[in-house]
């Protein structure tokens, strides 16, 4: 479940999840030099307008994308807040995929595989830039880039997986739904 889960904050201390029982999350792995990096202004928009109704962002950033997240924790906290304002908090840099993964990434995927890519300019790109890392890419549960997105309900159900090109107001839809 959902709650079993621990993350560490940027300074190092443990998130237990069960501290987040009764919210509705929003996971998301990030990165500070990607195409979706300005998501974190409607996620930032997002936050600002729900949080008070139960909305907790888990901001994870993750390097294994391009390297696009390659400064420290510090680098990261201070790029989003002075670029984007960011007032929700990020937590300490780790892997989403591989024998280095968070574990809660592990539980994430085994509740909510890969779906396939929502129709977008993007997608095409997207497709061909994973066809040449890996034939089987879309078979896989693996978080396939920056800004994935995982919405878990009041009670620790994981209900929606977003890739990173979903529409943001498709993501706002389904996060008001469950407050």
């Amino acid at each position: 479940m959902f709650y079993d889960y621990k993350v560490k904050k940027s300074n190092g201390e443990d998130l237990d999840l069960k501290e987040l029982k009764g919210k509705v999350v929003m996971v998301v792995n990030t990165a500070t030099g990607c195409g979706f990096t300005p998501q974190y202004a409607p996620i930032e928009e997002m936050y600002k307008k729900y949080h008070d109704k139960g909305l907790e962002i888990l901001d994870i950033p993750c390097n294994q994308f391009g390297g696009q997240a390659p400064g420290s924790d510090e680098e990261i906290h201070e790029f989003c807040t002075i670029h984007y304002n960011t007032t929700f908090e990020q937590m300490k840099k780790a892997d989403v995929n591989g024998e280095n993964e968070l574990p809660l990434y592990t539980y994430l995927k085994s509740e909510k595989g890969f779906e396939g890519f929502p129709e977008s300019k993007m997608t095409k790109m997207m497709e061909e830039m994973m066809e040449k890392v890996d034939k089987d890419w879309n078979k896989k549960p693996d978080i396939k880039w920056n800004f994935t997105k995982f919405i878990i309900d009041r009670n620790g159900k994981v209900v929606a997986r977003f890739e990173p090109m979903a529409d943001m107001k498709d993501v706002e839809e389904c996060i008001k739904s469950l407050l």
